[in-house]
């Protein structure tokens, strides 16, 4: 089903009144391929506006340092906001970064790796743009952690704010710091902030 909708400057909610499955999901999304779309539990497609120049060079800031990374320690693959989960609860959602574990990401076939991929990151990092809504990013955030991330980063370049999310805690926030260290899945990964700060 392709549709057609007006210049986006905040998400919008599209709901087909009635159960959307990962197959119906990735039929829409090859035919909207201009559109950036998630999938909620509930089964709304959530369609956002294309990034702004100053959050897409952040969100690639992030995908770089954690894709230098996981090519040198080799235990795991980064991606980047084009990649799509499929979650437990039923959720497809796209993180501007995340990484994975090799053991996880050989439990797939070669099939399996090609379309949208069913298991959950081990650590994503959300990059805050204009026209997120934070009580939208604040629920995303807590999606993750519910199924079963172990460790998520939201960033706010604007507010020079890193909150760190981890299953069973509240939001760490740390606002003003030049780089934030990974824990858990991805022990001594670093994330140099200054440029993120300083944006374009």
């Amino acid at each position: 089903m392709q549709v057609a909708l007006p210049e986006l400057d905040a998400p919008a909610t599209l709901n087909l009144n009635r159960e959307v499955s990962a197959a119906d999901f990735e039929e829409f999304c090859a035919a909207n391929p201009s559109l950036r779309a998630e999938l909620t539990a509930h089964g709304e497609i959530i369609i956002t506006p294309p990034a702004g120049g100053e959050s897409s060079y952040r969100s690639l800031d992030v995908a770089a340092e954690l894709r230098n990374w996981a090519k040198a320690t080799a235990s795991g693959k980064a991606f980047d906001s084009s990649a799509a989960f499929v979650l437990p609860s039923g959720a497809i959602l796209s993180p501007d970064a995340a990484w994975v574990a090799n053991e996880k990401l050989q439990s797939l076939t070669p099939a399996q790796r090609r379309r949208f991929l069913r298991l959950t990151p081990d650590f994503v990092v959300e990059v805050v743009s204009p026209s997120d809504r934070f009580a939208d990013i604040e629920k995303k955030m807590q999606e993750w952690i519910a199924n079963g991330v172990a460790l998520a980063w939201l960033i706010d370049g604007d507010a020079r704010a890193v909150s760190i999310y981890r299953p069973n805690l509240p939001p760490d926030i740390r606002k003003g710091v030049l780089a934030v260290s990974g824990e858990g899945p991805v022990a001594g990964f670093s994330l140099d902030l200054a440029d993120i700060w300083a944006g374009l």
